[in-house]
């Protein structure tokens, strides 16, 4: 798997924000009776090379799916946010390095325990494989954005994508958190640090969002944002 994955949710594709994820009625998925395990800001789930021994559901925080280039330069792949789940693939070791970008907290479940329910469970055979799905269309659309978009567009197309989860969880999709580094966001869109400050100044500065205490995102603008992000 490239990142990571929402089973239990319906998805849908949105021009401006890509794969975006639309809550559902949550369905079994394995994880009842899963352990828990909490996070420090900057710890690590697991790291590359690692044997897939786990599968993991987020509970709180964030997780950084990332892979270290040859160079040594770092490639932040996604992001898994509360609902996501992080480990699925045939794979036996990990392809990616997850680390928690702030205090977290995540469900964990043999990832053996969870291919056997698979198997046997029709239902959860299909959210899999629908994740499975999403998680491609994911990895193709941030290629493009990448690939193709304006440092402005990457930064906005990434705030709608944050807007558009917060309101499909429930909460208030005008305000949400940025619980990752700019760095970390940098590693994801293919920016310096530097130009992610900028960026996000002059988005402030043409009164589109508003930026409280370094991590509260305010959207002023939304219809402006949306276009910026086209």
């Amino acid at each position: 798997m490239l990142g990571a994955t929402t089973v239990h949710d319906a998805f849908s594709y949105n021009p401006h924000q890509g794969l975006s994820r639309n809550s559902g009625v949550r369905k079994r998925d394995g994880f009842e009776h899963a352990s828990i395990r909490r996070l420090r800001a900057k710890e690590y789930i697991f790291c590359e090379g690692d044997p897939r021994t786990q599968i993991f559901l987020v509970e709180q925080g964030v997780v950084a799916l990332s892979k270290v280039l040859g160079d040594g330069r770092r490639q932040v792949i996604d992001f898994a946010y509360p609902g996501d789940y992080i480990g699925l693939g045939l794979h036996g070791e990990y392809i990616f390095d997850a680390q928690a970008t702030c205090a977290a907290k995540v469900k964990c479940i043999a990832a053996s325990a969870l291919e056997e329910a698979a198997a046997s469970d029709p239902d959860l055979a299909l959210m899999l494989y629908k994740a499975v799905s999403a998680e491609l269309a994911t990895a193709r659309n941030l290629l493009v954005c990448v690939g193709q978009g304006t440092a402005m567009e990457r930064i906005a197309a990434f705030l709608v994508r944050l807007r558009d989860r917060a309101a499909s969880s429930g909460r208030n999709g005008s305000a949400f958190s940025l619980m990752m580094r700019r760095s970390d966001i940098g590693d994801l869109l293919g920016l310096t640090i530097e130009t992610v400050s900028r960026t996000l100044t002059k988005l402030r500065s043409m009164g589109v969002i508003e930026i409280v205490n370094s991590t509260e995102v305010h959207v002023l603008d939304e219809v402006k944002l949306e276009q910026l992000a086209a």
